[in-house]
C-alpha cells in the first residue's frame, strides 16, 4: 500500500508543479501560481501521515517505508532547486525570460557545484534519517523495524561515497572547456599537474602566435642585374 501511496505522491507532486508554473506563466495568474508552488510541501505531508498511520497500525516495517522516509527527505532538500529549475525553463519558454544556464561541467565552477549538491545530499539524508530513527523509536520492536535500521545504514555508506567524489573535482578540477586535450563530460578528472602542463603549452602557444615574421626581401631577378 505504501509503495502505491509513494508513486502517487510523486504523480501529485508533478501536477502540483506543473499547475501553478502553467497558472503564473500560460494563464497569467502569478498569486495562484505562488499558492500551487507553495503547497507542494504539502504532498509529502500526506505521505508522511499514511506512514505513521500503517506502522502504528502494526504493520511492519518494509523497504517501501524506508523509501517513504527518502523520498521525503530528498523532496524537501531538492524541493525548492527542483522547482527554481522548472520555473526558469517555462519563464524562458512562455514568457520570454533568458535561456536557463547549464550546469558548469569544468574547473572550479563544476567542483563548487557538485559540493553544494553534496550539502543538499546532506541535508536530505539528515531528514530521512531522522525520519527512520523516529519511526523505529515510536514502533519500539526491532523485529518490524530491521528494514528502516538497514536503510539508514545503507544511505550513510552512499553519502560518504558521495561525498569523496563530489570533493574529489575540488583536489583534481575538470580541465576548461575547449582546452586542447580536454577530456570528454563524464570522464575521470585530471590531476592539477596536467591541468598546469596544459595551461603552459596553451600559454606558450599563444605567445607564439603573436609573433610576427620578419620581413623577407624580396629577390632580384638576373635579368634587372
Amino acid at each position: 500500500m505504501i509503495a502505491f501511496i509513494i508513486i502517487a505522491t510523486e504523480i501529485a507532486f508533478w501536477v502540483v508543479l506543473l499547475s501553478g508554473l502553467t497558472a503564473r506563466y500560460v494563464l497569467r495568474r502569478p498569486r495562484l501560481g505562488a499558492l500551487l508552488l507553495v503547497a507542494t510541501p504539502l504532498v509529502d505531508l500526506v505521505l508522511l501521515g499514511f506512514t505513521v498511520l500503517d506502522l502504528s497500525n502494526g504493520a511492519t516495517a518494509s523497504v517501501a517505508h524506508a523509501l517513504a522516509a527518502i523520498y521525503i527527505g530528498v523532496s524537501l532538500a531538492f524541493g525548492h532547486s527542483l522547482v527554481q529549475w522548472a520555473d526558469a525553463r517555462f519563464a524562458h519558454r512562455f514568457a520570454g525570460g533568458p535561456a536557463p544556464q547549464r550546469a558548469p561541467r569544468s574547473d572550479r565552477a563544476h567542483a563548487a557545484h557538485a559540493r553544494r549538491g553534496w550539502r543538499r545530499h546532506l541535508l536530505a539524508w539528515a531528514i530521512g534519517v531522522s525520519l527512520l530513527l523516529g519511526a523505529v523509536a515510536v514502533v519500539a520492536d526491532a523485529g518490524r523495524t530491521e528494514a528502516l535500521l538497514q536503510t539508514a545504514g545503507t544511505w550513510t555508506l552512499i553519502l560518504v561515497i558521495d561525498f569523496l567524489i563530489s570533493f574529489s573535482y575540488t583536489l583534481f578540477p575538470r580541465p576548461e572547456d575547449g582546452e586542447p586535450g580536454s577530456q570528454a563530460e563524464g570522464a575521470a578528472p585530471s590531476g592539477s599537474a596536467t591541468a598546469l602542463r596544459r595551461s603552459a603549452g596553451a600559454a606558450r602557444g599563444s605567445g607564439s602566435t603573436r609573433r610576427r615574421a620578419l620581413p623577407v626581401a624580396p629577390a632580384r631577378s638576373e635579368s634587372g642585374a
